[in-house]
Order: structure tokens, then sequence, then C-alpha cells
């Protein structure tokens, strides 16, 4: 954090008042409470005033996914986070579309994270991963996102986009960037004409990467631009919404990952016994990761836009409405989730988060996150027997990417 602060105990607040759009309740990870008391006495609750707009806050895992499987009364157009875009800088996104548009662009780059390409990457992500574990000093300080969560994810990174390899941390550089800006998630470290700057430079090197792509002869290759370039459902796209589709691959194939695999260091310092589990039995790893994804939330939230007036928990949504499904807060529901604020790697409901969220807006990248997140953990159990951290979590400013910045850690080896 950049200063102290003081955050309100949200049970001496009036309900109508409490404002979970606060990003600074993120960076203190002091959002817990406020999303208790939201689940218990008002699972779907109106604020009628925040930096925002007005928005709806679905707090629950069961009337969220109501939600998200109901495209048609709860829209994803014209953006999917709780801040409005700049008119004048409007990107387009198939996230952010209705069907039929929505379905043909997703299914036009799925092929990058089809089953038959993740069994083609999976040695390749292993051989990376193995020789960035093999470069950590044992013994001394340094920060773990740095040297290995955007390691592991800007190199997939490029692969996925098939982008310069030795310029990958531009893939982070604009990932961080298109989810900032205090209009945005509330981060205002970063001005708007700086997030703009930024975006347009990543528009003009992947429109070169494009020309040099389209026409291709395609075959065998999977990654998004050869397949946007060649693909009839991006025929007719303009060039915010190339940059918009850009944004959401780039920040789909970082966030989840990177701070996953930062999150999990930070769960099992916080949970000793459950770290003495994993040593003692790595044929847990996979269940972990689905807990460290649950516990974690990456993307802390996904709006929709009401298209009609409709009642949710007992609550009138008028046409027009922004209503938030906060999944933060749906993975610690405690109607549905057993024990839901501890942290479990055998956790038998592990796979039950609704971390990637649900219905057509699923994410489609889930399957490499986890295979990403496996390989780390199991190459992590081959060379150390403790990752300790020796300092302050600090976390990002951020109402949307439930993001950690600076993790520092000493490595025992095994």
């Amino acid at each position: 954090m950049s200063e102290a602060v003081s955050i309100e105990d949200p049970y001496t607040i009036p309900l109508s008042d409490i404002d979970v759009s606060n990003p600074l309740l993120f960076e203190t990870d002091s959002h817990w409470p406020y999303f208790e008391r939201l689940r218990k006495e008002a699972p779907v609750h109106y604020c009628k005033d925040s930096p925002f707009g007005p928005f709806w806050s679905v707090t629950r895992y069961d009337d969220i996914m109501t939600v998200d499987k109901d495209h048609e009364t709860y829209s994803s157009y014209p953006f999917i986070v709780i801040g409005d875009q700049d008119p004048e800088f409007s990107i387009e996104q198939f996230i952010a579309m209705d069907p039929p548009r929505h379905d043909s662009q997703r299914k036009g780059v799925t092929p990058a994270v089809s089953p038959q390409n993740l069994s083609k990457l999976e040695p390749l992500i292993r051989s990376r991963v193995a020789a960035i574990m093999d470069e950590l000093p044992i013994g001394e300080e340094f920060n773990w996102v740095e040297r290995v969560s955007i390691e592991v994810t800007t190199q997939m990174l490029a692969t996925l986009f098939d982008f310069p390899f030795e310029e990958r941390n531009k893939l982070k550089y604009w990932s961080d960037m298109a989810t900032s800006s205090p209009e945005i998630a509330g981060d205002d470290s970063v001005t708007a004409e700086e997030r703009e700057a930024a975006l347009v430079q990543c528009l003009t090197e992947f429109t070169e990467i494009w020309n040099q792509r389209q026409g291709e002869d395609a075959e065998g290759r999977n990654d998004f631009i050869t397949l946007m370039a060649n693909s009839p459902a991006f025929a007719d796209m303009d060039p915010m919404e190339y940059l918009g589709n850009l944004i959401l691959l780039i920040v789909g194939g970082n966030d989840t990952t990177r701070n996953s695999i930062s999150g999990g260091v930070v769960m099992l310092n916080e949970n000793p016994a459950e770290y003495n589990k994993l040593r003692e039995d790595p044929s847990l790893i996979p269940n972990m990761v689905s807990e460290i994804i649950r516990y974690q939330t990456p993307l802390m939230h996904m709006r929709r836009l009401a298209t009609k007036d409709t009642i949710l928990g007992g609550k009138l949504i008028k046409k027009g409405d922004k209503v938030v499904m906060w999944y933060v807060s749906g993975n610690r529901d405690e109607t549905k989730i057993d024990r839901p604020d501890e942290f479990i790697i055998g956790r038998s409901t592990a796979r039950n988060h609704i971390s990637f969220g649900f219905g057509i807006h699923r994410c489609m990248g889930n399957r490499l996150a986890e295979m990403q997140l496996q390989i780390v953990w199991e190459e992590i159990t081959n060379r150390f027997s403790n990752i300790e951290i020796v300092g302050p979590v600090i976390r990002a400013r951020s109402n949307f990417v439930r993001g950690i910045v600076d993790l520092p850690v000493v490595l025992h080896a095994s």
C-alpha cells in the first residue's frame, strides 16, 4: 500500500450506504466482512451512489449463477467491468457482446486453448517453468511476483500470440494498463491518457503482426493472431474492436494465472498445516489448484446490464441497471460452500468455484490456467521444501483484478 488507510467496520455503516466498489477495500484485503454482511442481509444490494454510478451487487453463489447463465436478461454489452468506458476511447470485445456475434468470434480463437493444443504446449510449459525455477536463488530474498508469476505468464502469452519472445514484457505492461485507470477499476496510479497511449502502442504493434499473418498458410498454426486474421468472424473488425479483443485475450491469459501463482504462496504460508499436507502428498496438487483459484478469485467481478425489468432475490431490477456479479463473494458463500473461509487443499468440492464464470462467457482458457498452475506447483515441490514470505504482501488497488504486486520470499531447498 502506498499510504496508511483506515477502513470502516461495515457493520457500523447503514446498509444502504455500503459501496463495495471502493478499490481500497481490496488493496487492504478488507472487503471480506463487507461481502459477508451483504450476503446475510442484502444478497442483492443496490448502491445508489458510487464513483462508478449506481449498481446492484449480487453476492451469493446461486444468484450469481442465475445472472451469469441468463445472457438474454443480463447482457454483457457494452462492458464487463463496473466502470464505464471513455466514450472518446471505446473498445469492443467478444466477451462484451451477445450472441450470435459473441459465439462466432469466441469459436474463432478457441483452437488456441483446445485440449489438442494444450497437450502440445504442456512439454514446452514444463521446460520453461523448470528453467525459471532452476535460476531462483536459495536463501536470498526476492520478489516472487517478478521472478516467477510474471515470467511464467508472459512466456505463455508470447507463445499464445506468437509474439516476439524477447519483447514479452510488453504484454504484461499492456495487460496492467488495460485494467487500470480510476474510471475502470479505481486504480489512480494511471491516468486515462497514459492508459490510452499504452493501448494505442499495443494496437499499432499488433496491427503489423495481423498484416503479416493475414492470408498466410495457417495450417497447424493456433496462435491467437493467425486465428483471428484468417477467420471470417473477425473479417469486418475495426481497429478498436481488434484492440478490445487483444486486451481480452491478453488480460485473460495473464491475470488468472499470474495472481493465482502468487496467491497460492500466500495461502500456504497462512495455512502451514495445509503446506505440510502438500509436502507429504504432492498428488493433492491438481485439487489444490482448484482451491487456490477459488480462494484467490483473480478476477473479482463481472458486470451485466439488465435488458428488461426483472426480479432477482426479491428485488426489482430495472431495464438499464448495472448488475455486478461479485465472484469474490460467491466463492465465500456460507450457504453454498462448507467452511468457505478456510483454505483446504483436499476439499472434495474444490472445482465447484465460480472464478471462471458460467454460461456462454465462461473463461475459455480455464484449462490452460489450471495446467500452468499444476506444473508450477509440481516443479516447486520437486525443488523446494518451503517458500517463506519474509515481508508485507502488497496488493493491487483495483476492484476488478485481485492482484498481488509484491511478494518478498526466501526459498529453502528440499
